[in-house]
């Protein structure tokens, strides 16, 4: 936490207002953004994907439920794996929520992993999520959105090589079903890119001690069922 002064009220006041106006050019470039993002040209789907999922195989168009946009979480859940990324698992613990809210709006969720189906239900179950989670183990949809690597010292990730001798990158899709049923792929990101869709980053960011992370989220964050018991709640003011 940065060593902050203490001043009176007048003076808070006036330092609230300088980093309002920060506050307020950060809103209007996000909203400029998002524009420019929508604006993205769109590429054509031409591969049929067929995935394991709950209600046997299903094709990426069926995955879109009835809407004509579709959410993809990328999660690091690999063939033979005993639990998924502590990351990818902290970024989907914010997905039940929004379901309702989505599904409503034209927009179905949907997580892909390369595990199995089996494989991926029993992590499922043990975290009690509720998302719609399918199984890309007998198609190359990881391979082609760069997501899963064959072992090799260099791969391409976020849009450039890198270093990287793992066979699993965490990351986030969208697609458009137009009427005639043609889909598109209209945005990816990866890395830190994925950070818009964890809510807890944004209250932590208001927080006096910020993210408090030493490197990043591995210094503090584990799957929510390994986190020891909260500190009790003070008695003080009982």
């Amino acid at each position: 936490m940065i060593n902050t002064p203490v001043v009176s009220e007048e003076k808070w006041i006036a330092a609230r207002k300088q980093l309002l106006v920060k506050e307020k050019e950060f809103t209007h470039l996000k909203d400029e953004l998002s524009q420019l993002r929508q604006q993205l040209p769109r590429v054509k789907v031409e591969k049929e994907y067929i995935f394991d999922t709950t209600e046997g195989k299903q094709s990426l168009s069926d995955l879109f439920k009835g809407n004509s946009q579709l959410f993809l979480q990328h999660f690091m859940l690999g063939p033979g794996w005993k639990e998924g990324c502590p990351g990818c698992s902290f970024m989907a613990d914010h997905l039940d929520g929004t379901l309702p809210h989505l599904e409503h709006h034209d927009v179905s969720v949907v997580v892909v992993s390369r595990a199995t189906l089996p494989e991926i239900l029993a992590f499922k179950k043990r975290m009690g999520w509720t998302f719609n989670w399918v199984s890309s183990n007998e198609n190359d949809f990881n391979f082609d959105y760069h997501v899963s690597f064959e072992k090799a010292d260099q791969v391409n990730y976020n849009y450039d090589t890198i270093k990287w001798t793992g066979e699993e990158l965490p990351g986030i899709s969208t697609f458009y079903k137009d009427e005639d049923g043609t889909i598109y792929h209209t945005y990816s990101s990866f890395g830190r890119g994925v950070e818009q869709v964890i809510g807890t980053y944004g209250i932590l960011d208001l927080m006096p001690k910020g993210r408090n992370e030493e490197g990043d989220m591995g210094s503090w964050m584990k799957h929510h069922d390994k986190y020891e018991a909260a500190p009790a709640q003070s008695s003080c003011c009982h």
